[in-house]
């Protein structure tokens, strides 16, 4: 009797193994990989043999996950180029879970010298990673992005095939240290550069400060774009939690990393793709942490031109409605005081999002197999002074606010958080720039006709003016401004600005001015009327008046070097910026489909 029951129990077990074996061998023959490293014929042998070339035994081609490894380091990418060190931790988590990693390298966008701007590149470096990781014999992605064009590229181009993917940003400076006190990078060199042109700080001490803002690896220290964008990818829930705050010179960066690794292993295995996390409630919570941190006016144009790829639909209106009224809750550059590393120390991100338990949709999933809520329900704040409450925040109704009206049919933004409270009601007579080239030159005349009261508007700086649409929006005041003791003016255009930058700046003004929008037709001397609280931004000029200028107005012609190529697809194809400035012929996804063999 006792024999038989021992008996049974081991066939329930041999059978129990056999099932758990059919399943998983079954899993792993539907893997993308095997239909390259799975073939038992002449293409097999060449897609693992010329792998094997770097000692790679034969077991790793056994249908265990092939994760590939989206790299975006570059030198000529200051904030990325640690990523070498990054990712190879990203390889250490992936071996430790029974992957396979292969590290495969993009286009590289970095904003400090990249021309004429990274992001007419943004689009370019998407289609670079989309194509790359569908043309290959990958199962699962890791992204390494930092650099603020770098994040939305790689998510744009993941999002368009749709594999299993967590994104892994590089992580910020460590603060900016100048005689005595913190210096935040992009924020301050706006603020020393007026200094500096009001005859307040001489160029001595303007270069001194180079050294002192840029002490380690990593990107920008302040709540710009790049800072903002990786709080989106934790936000958004692609990233472990503190993905977007620990320092990029920290340990426990390295650990994320690894840990990343690790956990796409598991991702794969449980079929958790991209597209079942970037989902509508995931982008609603990222308006919403875009609103409690402050964030770039960036973050609109980019979770536009991402939620198109994964074909969720968001506009313009949903950044009112969701998030304008929200407090800014992160006392932090440009909006506040404090940097990045403080931010980290006092809780990251999920403290912020604790605050934010009466709004959150608690049930989005995010990269690591929990809801956003089961991952920031108990985070600790360390520091109130960084991280306010939500009933006694930083600034009121701090998110982006969208604004309407003849001069901006299709919207423009503003980040009321950056802006001076007075003048976000605002009338003005407009002193009008043609295009950046006629802003260098004129602003700094002693006999231009303006004054702090003016409205200083830039035309042509949009997806397709610039081309590219550059960070051009936040205009330098005219020195005769300046040393009357002021430091902000309205400022309307088609253009972007820094997410370090700061000051009541109306950007993405949509039609732009080469498109034919109403900005193209405004004239010196045209009164513009700003009232944020109302959404309006509206120009004094009758439509009859409008119409004569319009029949007047041709289009702008790009120089005879830049028709043709790269910038000739963008400019024939880029859309306006209230849809993301994404490629007309990009949005919506493929998929992850093999493509057929090259032999």
């Amino acid at each position: 009797m006792k024999q038989g029951k021992e008996c049974s129990a081991r066939l329930r077990t041999h059978l129990a193994r056999e099932t758990t074996m059919t399943d998983d061998t079954k899993k792993k023959s539907t893997r993308r990989s095997q239909a390259w490293f799975g073939r038992q014929d002449r293409d097999g042998f060449i897609y693992r043999s010329w792998v094997k070339n770097r000692g790679i035994p034969h077991d790793q081609f056994d249908g265990r996950p092939v994760i590939g490894i989206c790299n975006t380091y570059s030198e000529l990418t200051p904030c990325n180029s640690h990523f070498r060190a990054l990712a190879e931790q990203v390889k250490i988590g992936i071996w430790e879970a029974g992957g396979f990693p292969l590290e495969f390298p993009v286009m590289s966008l970095g904003e400090t010298l990249l021309r004429p701007t990274a992001m007419l590149y943004r689009n370019l470096a998407s289609m670079d990673v989309e194509e790359s990781i569908r043309a290959n014999p990958l199962d699962g992605v890791v992204l390494l992005m930092g650099c603020d064009k770098t994040t939305p590229a790689l998510l744009m181009g993941a999002a368009s095939v749709d594999v299993p993917t967590i994104g892994v940003s590089g992580g910020p400076m460590l603060s900016g240290k100048y005689r005595g006190r913190e210096l935040g990078s992009g924020t301050g060199v706006w603020q020393m550069s007026e200094d500096v042109r009001a005859g307040k700080m001489t160029q001595e001490e303007f270069f001194e400060a180079e050294s002192c803002m840029h002490r380690s690896h990593g990107h920008c220290m302040t709540m710009g774009t790049a800072s903002t964008m990786a709080s989106m990818v934790e936000a958004l829930g692609v990233g472990l939690p503190h993905n977007a705050a620990i320092p990029a010179v920290d340990a426990r960066r390295n650990v994320l990393a690894r840990n990343a690794g690790r956990r796409i292993v598991q991702m794969v295995d449980e079929d958790l793709v991209l597209s079942k996390i970037l989902t509508r409630q995931a982008f609603e919570n990222a308006i919403r942490v875009n609103a409690a941190i402050g964030g770039s006016t960036n973050a609109v144009i980019h979770l536009l031109a991402i939620a198109g790829r994964i074909g969720i639909k968001l506009d313009l209106k949903d950044w009112d409605d969701i998030g304008q009224q929200l407090p800014c809750l992160l006392d932090l550059q440009p909006s506040g005081k404090f940097l990045m590393e403080d931010f980290y120390y006092a809780g990251g991100l999920p403290a912020v999002i604790r605050q934010l338990e009466s709004v959150i949709d608690k049930t989005a999933l995010t990269a690591n197999g929990k809801t956003l809520w089961e991952n920031c329900q108990d985070a600790p704040n360390w520091n109130p002074e960084v991280i306010r409450s939500f009933d006694q925040p930083f600034k009121e109704a701090a998110g982006i606010a969208i604004l309407k009206g003849n001069l901006a049919p299709d919207g423009a933004v503003i980040k009321p958080s950056a802006a001076t409270p007075a003048l976000l009601k605002h009338r003005g007579r407009a002193v009008v720039f043609e295009n950046s080239d006629d802003l260098h030159k004129r602003i700094d005349d002693e006999n231009l006709d303006v004054d702090e009261t003016c409205v200083l508007v830039l035309k042509n700086c949009g997806p397709k003016g610039y081309p590219g649409m550059a960070e051009a929006g936040n205009m330098p005041l005219p020195p005769k401004v300046l040393r009357k003791g002021i430091t902000d003016m309205v400022r309307v255009s088609d253009a972007r600005m820094s997410g370090t930058a700061y000051g009541t700046v109306v950007l993405h003004v949509s039609p732009e001015a080469a498109a034919g929008g109403p900005l193209a037709l405004v004239q010196n001397g045209d009164f513009i009327e700003l009232d944020v609280e109302a959404r309006k931004l509206h120009l004094d000029v009758s439509d009859e008046e409008l119409a004569r200028r319009r029949a007047q107005w041709s289009k702008p012609e790009l120089p005879p070097q830049m028709q043709r190529g790269w910038v000739k697809l963008y400019v024939d194809h880029v859309q306006q910026a209230n849809q993301g400035a994404d490629l007309d012929f990009l949005v919506g996804k493929s998929g992850p489909y093999v493509p057929k063999d090259n032999h």
